[in-house]
């Protein structure tokens, strides 16, 4: 993506979204609420991840109110799961002008983003916002800025930030179990199909879906698996990415990579546009990170984080973490030979989203800020959005000391 379309691609972004929100933001009318009063919420983007946490939120005690999608399919089975007085709309702007609702789920694709969570902090409501947060680099710059302009509370959807075993994990880094930190791998393996059908059940309002992206003839596949499409999406550079990017500068104490490379290509899921295999490689002050992603085979099935310190390697996955110590010290050491666990919780279910969505839920009340807020969505999606740039020009693009330029 060249510098010049994601520089149109904002200043259009932003027209839209400041534009349209100035014109119906309002100041609350809905008093503080107090620790035991129940959130009113509505959700724009009730597809499948957006339902998902509309039953995790329902089961922490939310009314739904609202839903809003442009696709009628998934606007009815949100509604299945909102509350039986709740009404349905197929433009989000209107969901916004409910003065009843505290705050708003944008689970909408990311292009979408941008917009979506501008207008909602300036129409007065609280928000949680899928990630990855921003769909460029200048975009996340201007989400920030217009969300802190306003006094509302910003959740993005980051839920490691708040799950009890990484923040366990990271406390044996910061003591300094493993010593200085000089590799980090993060790698992410599933085995995916894509549906290459020119069906699609129901009404959708391509036009509304698109939004800000470049208009195109409808396409089912373009709909369906958005995240594979740059119009969209930064692929599963950004979507998985964000993540486990964000773990790592978070448990290093990096705000931002020097440079980053890539290569990645499409091998199976055609006509995906976004690459299904992929290595990334991040410069960082004192460490060196690689990014790597196959979405064609299951070997080591999931995500893991493998620290790598001079006094031993922390590895962390679903299951949760291990702590090894440094075997070379071992005489006689076996490359096949597991070096001896020093510490270990394999509880299981590291990515539960019930505490991320709960510490939202406190803050709104509270208002204090959220685990996960704008700035650290934008810093942790900014390093990914740097390898596509890297990745689209063949090159090692650089990103300035600003965090914001970008040299290739």
């Amino acid at each position: 993506m060249s510098s010049n379309k994601m520089t149109r691609r904002v200043f259009l972004n932003k027209t839209a979204a400041t534009g349209w929100a100035a014109a119906i933001a309002t100041s609350r009318t809905r008093p503080i609420l107090g620790a035991n009063e129940r959130v009113v919420m509505g959700i724009i983007g009730s597809g499948g991840m957006g339902r998902n946490h509309m039953n995790k939120f329902k089961n922490l005690g939310v009314e739904w109110a609202a839903a809003a999608d442009v696709y009628d399919v998934n606007l009815q089975k949100g509604m299945e799961i909102a509350a039986t007085s709740a009404k349905p709309y197929s433009d989000y702007r209107h969901l916004l002008e409910r003065k009843d609702i505290d705050a708003v789920l944008i689970a909408s694709p990311e292009h979408w983003h941008h917009d979506h969570l501008i207008a909602t902090v300036q129409a007065g409501k609280d928000a949680y916002c899928e990630k990855p947060m921003s769909w460029s680099i200048q975009q996340g710059v201007h989400m920030i800025e217009e969300v802190r302009k306003t006094d509302r509370i910003v959740q993005i959807g980051m839920q490691r930030r708040s799950s009890p075993l990484v923040l366990e994990a990271k406390a044996l880094i910061d003591e300094g179990l493993i010593g200085e930190i000089n590799m980090v791998r993060a790698e992410w393996y599933w085995n995916l199909n894509i549906n290459r059908g020119p069906d699609l059940p129901g009404k959708l309002d391509w036009e509304a879906f698109q939004g800000p992206a470049p208009k195109k003839p409808f396409d089912a596949v373009r709909f369906r698996h958005w995240r594979y499409f740059w119009d969209f999406s930064g692929g599963n550079m950004t979507d998985q990415g964000t993540h486990l990017l964000d773990v790592i500068q978070w448990f290093t104490g990096v705000d931002q990579p020097i440079a980053a490379q890539t290569y990645g290509a499409v091998y199976k899921l055609h006509p995906s546009e976004t690459p299904d295999t992929f290595c990334a490689i991040f410069e960082y002050p004192k460490f060196t990170c690689t990014w790597t992603l196959a979405y064609m085979n299951t070997f080591m099935k999931g995500w893991g984080i493998v620290f790598q310190g001079q006094k031993g390697t922390l590895e962390m996955c679903e299951d949760g973490y291990r702590v090894f110590a440094e075997p070379w010290s071992e005489r006689g050491y076996d490359r096949w030979k597991v070096p001896p666990t020093v510490r270990q919780n394999l509880a299981g279910g590291a990515t539960d989203i019930t505490p991320h969505e709960k510490n939202f839920l406190d803050c709104v009340k509270s208002r204090n800020q959220p685990n996960a807020t704008v700035e650290i969505g934008h810093k942790a999606v900014r390093t990914l959005h740097l390898a596509n740039i890297a990745h689209h020009n063949r090159c090692r693009a650089e990103l300035g000391a600003d965090g914001q330029s970008v040299r290739i």
